[in-house]
Order: structure tokens, then sequence, then C-alpha cells
């Protein structure tokens, strides 16, 4: 399994940003995705998952009306579109197979691509 984040920055508030996760080792076309996000000092909070086929997508309250999942399975891809930014969004995005978050399987986690939002 192996899962590469890309996209994130440093943006200003209320801004947007389009991270990317290419899966391959496995068959990304099968599984339910998640993106996570990591904070120093703080136990990894829970984005939005997104269903096999792309069409069901869940997100947290927190970023509910903002932030939009989506995967193009020929490309063994997803993204997520992050949009009207806030300083709270700051952190590390890691993509994970559904399970493997719900197990807490962070080996099986991507890296991660930082996102800072500030003024």
């Amino acid at each position: 399994v192996q899962l590469v984040e890309s996209g994130g920055g440093m943006e200003q508030p209320g801004g947007s940003l389009r991270l990317s996760c290419v899966a391959s080792g496995f068959s990304f076309e099968i599984f339910d995705m998640t993106w996570v996000r990591l904070s120093p000092g703080k136990e990894p909070e829970w984005v939005s998952n997104i269903d096999r086929d792309g069409y069901r997508t869940y997100y947290a309250d927190s970023v509910k009306g903002r932030f939009t999942a989506s995967r193009d399975n020929a490309k063994n891809t997803m993204y997520l579109q992050m949009n009207n930014l806030k300083p709270e969004d700051t952190g590390l995005y890691s993509c994970a197979r559904a399970g493997d978050y719900a197990e807490d399987a962070r080996h099986y986690w991507g890296p991660g691509t930082q996102v800072t939002v500030s003024a």
C-alpha cells in the first residue's frame, strides 16, 4: 500500500487549495477512502470519507460546505477541494483507506501534505 499526497501549501484565510492523493499497491477502486488531519499534540481528526465509487461523501462538521472530496478511479487518485479556508484548517492532511483509518493502522496512511492557513 502506497499513498502520496500533494497540493498543500500556505494560503490566506478565504483562499482555496486542492489536495491530491495518488494510490498504488492495491486495488484503489474497491476501497472507501478517508482524509484525516494531523496536528501536533492532538489526536488525528477525521475530515472526510468517500465511497469506492465516489457517489457518497461524508464530512466533519467543521469542513462541511467548504470541502469537497472526489476521486478518479481510472487515475488511482482522490482529491480534496478546500474552499474558504480558515486558520483552524491548518494541519498535515493525510489520506488512508477508510478501514486503515478506522483501525488506526497509521503505517498504511500516506505521509501527508502540509496546509497552513494564515494571514
